[in-house]
């Protein structure tokens, strides 16, 4: 702000700070004491309300109750037309256990009605009800008695004569039923009643105070009372007006004053107004020697200093730009890691001027690992000196290992160590620790193999990886500006990686079952049409086999959930158990499971459905009980077995072709597995197999016709194939 500004707002201050002070207390006291009353009136009549809504449903409860208690069925029809003609209800519905009615008065409300238990309505109100169970003599449920009133004009008319107040009935999306409102202030009155939030008192733009009551247990209508305030008319319009006079006198006297007294000024200001449109060789001439003569010299001499400033400054903003948008599209484009870090390598290399700098993550066996180097060719002892991956530092050792074990960066010049960690030779260093960021989840743990578990504490202050860069043009030290930018840059690598790290794991998730661990049904669909396509490229079999667990439902009705969980758990395990490493297990839902046997016929699928039948049946699951005590529970499964192109002509056609033969295997008394019958005509010859679960006469598997090579526990030998869950037996 200018000097004539300051000099206009002191005496703007001075001159208006007790108009508006005198002007807002006389109307905030003025709307506090309206407000106030009206709040008042609001709870009050808030109270009538729900004293009026309670006794009602008191009264409709009586009502249901005297209906209740006649003992004789058919004489609750007249008991119920007396109730409703002595006026104790406008109508009385008796409903049966079934949801049927079996009597109702005539002439009723109709729906639907709202219980007066209720918490809030859940649609349109057209009557309040009151319902009692109905029951014999010996105490068995007969159904229930309803007694109901209407929700009418007239109601919300005798609520608003109780209370003294305008009273609104809404429906559930807050759309007028009923209201004693006019017309001109409805609309108001239903906006201010969305803004209000439980007690609180709102008020519209036409002074009116308005309070939403229920709904809430024991008065489950959403109604809406509104007063109209007492302020006087006018009021504000007349402060207004007084404020605004005393303004323009004010503005006017003080622009003159601030005039004659900034007069000296004005070249100088005229000079800031060219530096302000980027005239940086403006300048002012120095006439005196006092303050203002003062100014003018420092001016002359800042606008010099900025003009070489906002040229380096220039020359550094294009540089960071580009490596900016390098990295942000590298980041935004790619889930590579060593590209990213590269990308953050060369940038923070660049950013600071270094000669060299190097990015280290952490393995799981506690050894920072070189990812990417740049400039340090030859410079460490040990390995390949082209290879980042040689550069090792385990933690705690050197300076890099330092920052690793610590969590905090370290900067200065380089001191030989004797013996040597491994670590780059430098003259000068900068390095900085970068972990996951705050908030993500921590890695190690159960669910992550190979990795140690991490608390809470190691989450927060274990490093992820170290930054580090190395030696200055003239054998400058790194200074704290380098700090804070290689922060800048650690950080993202901590993004980047933690990033990866996400990808790589929900990628898993997405496609495994997360009980058992086995692949789900999504993928299932995706390996069925591969292996079909791989089947047909090579001419090779593809067997699968359909698992069901017999009565399981028998484990979680006796035992639990917990222990049907622990036996699909276990059932998983002597599955990955049972199969190699080319076969595919997957949890389709429930308890049915589904196995892909690549490069197998029916004979090997024949040997595999036996094998899996006698783990399942031979060793009884152990669960904890229901009293804490271990059990065993016995567990055996139905397999059906199909197999292309011998049994289908496509992934879906072999699904299906398993299913029918896993429903005979359970037709057939469970505890086995059937082969699918033959399509008419038969695309391919098949070897017979004994559909039963026993063993082959001579016990030893049998591979597929022709000069497939022999199948090794259940199938042939292994191809190209993505990653497996299981790791065989």
């Amino acid at each position: 702000m200018t000097l004539r500004g300051r000099l206009t707002a002191a005496f703007l201050t001075v001159v208006l700070g007790p108009v508006l002070l005198g002007a807002f207390f006389v109307g905030s006291t003025l709307s506090a004491v309206d407000r106030g009353r009206a709040t008042e009136r609001l709870g009050l009549a808030a109270a009538g309300v729900r004293t009026s809504v309670d006794a009602l449903c008191q009264q409709l409860r009586a009502a249901a109750d005297a209906v209740a208690l006649v003992a004789d069925p058919a004489a609750r029809p007249r008991a119920a037309d007396q109730v409703v003609g002595r006026g104790l209800a406008a109508a009385v519905q008796i409903v049966d256990t079934a949801g049927r009615t079996s009597y109702a008065t005539i002439g009723g409300p109709a729906g639907p009605w709202q219980d007066c238990a209720a918490d809030a309505a859940t649609g349109p109100v057209r009557a309040l009800a009151a319902r009692v169970r109905l029951r014999d003599p010996a105490g068995a449920d007969l159904g229930t008695v309803a007694a109901a009133q209407p929700v009418d004009p007239a109601f919300v008319a005798r609520l608003a004569a109780v209370t003294g107040v305008e009273v609104t009935l809404l429906d559930d999306p807050g759309r007028i039923t009923h209201t004693t409102e006019d017309r001109e202030v409805r609309a108001a009155v239903l906006a201010a009643a969305r803004e209000a939030d439980g007690d609180r008192v709102t008020d519209t733009a036409d002074g009116r105070y308005v309070r939403r009551v229920g709904p809430s247990p024991g008065q489950p209508l959403p109604l809406v009372l509104s007063v109209p305030g007492e302020r006087p008319p006018g009021l504000y319009a007349a402060l207004v007006g007084a404020v605004v006079l005393a303004a323009l006198l004010a503005v006017l006297a003080a622009w003159r004053l601030a005039r004659v007294t900034t007069r000296p000024l004005v070249e100088l200001a005229g000079a800031v107004d060219r530096v302000a449109h980027g005239d940086l060789t403006a300048r002012v001439p120095v006439r005196s020697r006092d303050e203002i003569g003062r100014l003018a010299a420092a001016f002359n001499r800042m606008t010099r200093e900025t003009g070489s400033y906002v040229a380096a400054l220039t020359s550094s903003r294009d540089q960071l730009r580009g490596h900016l948008t390098v990295l942000g599209d590298t980041l935004a484009s790619t889930h590579d890691l060593q590209r990213i870090l590269r990308v953050i390598l060369h940038s923070a290399i660049a950013a600071t001027g270094a000669r060299a700098g190097a990015v280290l993550l952490l393995d799981g066996d506690g050894v920072l690992v070189g990812q990417c180097v740049e400039g340090l060719d030859g410079r460490w002892p040990t390995g390949d000196p082209t290879d980042p991956a040689t550069l090792r530092v385990p933690v705690g050792a050197g300076v890099l290992g330092t920052v690793a074990a610590t969590g905090e960066p370290l900067r200065g010049r380089w001191e030989p160590v004797d013996p040597p960690t491994g670590e780059p030779s430098c003259e000068t260093y900068v390095a900085v620790p970068f972990a996951a960021p705050r908030g993500a989840e921590p890695r190690g743990g159960p669910d992550r193999p190979g990795h140690p578990p991490a608390d809470d504490d190691a989450a927060e202050c274990c490093a992820l990886g170290v930054l580090a860069l190395y030696d200055r043009p003239g054998a400058d030290e790194f200074d704290d500006g380098d700090l804070v930018t290689l922060r800048t840059f650690a950080g993202h690598a901590a993004v980047a990686v933690e990033n990866v790290r996400v990808h790589e794991e929900a990628q898993r998730l997405s496609l495994t079952d997360p009980l058992t661990g086995l692949w789900n049904y999504r993928y299932l669909r995706e390996s069925i049409r591969r292996e079909v396509e791989r089947a047909n490229r090579f001419g090779r079999m593809l067997s699968v086999l359909a698992l069901d667990l017999d009565r399981f439902k028998d484990v979680n009705d006796t035992w639990g959930h917990a222990a049907g969980d622990a036996v699909l758990v276990e059932f998983a395990r002597r599955v990955r158990g049972e199969i190699r490493e080319v076969d595919l297990a997957f949890r389709q839902g429930g308890e049915e499971f589904v196995v892909l046997l690549p490069e197998t016929d029916a004979r090997g699928a024949t040997i595999v459905a036996e094998r899996l039948g006698s783990v399942v049946r031979d060793q009884p699951v152990r669960v904890e009980g229901h009293t804490g005590e271990p059990i065993a529970v016995p567990v055996t499964v139905s397999i059906g077995i199909a197999v292309y192109p011998d049994h289908a002509a496509g992934g879906q056609q072999v699904l299906d072709a398993a299913d029918d033969a896993l429903y005979a295997a359970k037709a057939a008394g469970r505890d086995g597995y059937r082969l699918a019958r033959a399509p008419d005509p038969v695309p391919t010859q098949e070897i017979p197999v004994v559909a039963a679960a026993v063993s082959p006469p001579d016990g030893q598997p049998r591979a597929g016709a022709g000069d497939a090579a022999p199948v090794a526990q259940g199938g042939a030998s292994s191809g190209p194939h993505p990653p497996r869950q299981s790791r065989g037996r």
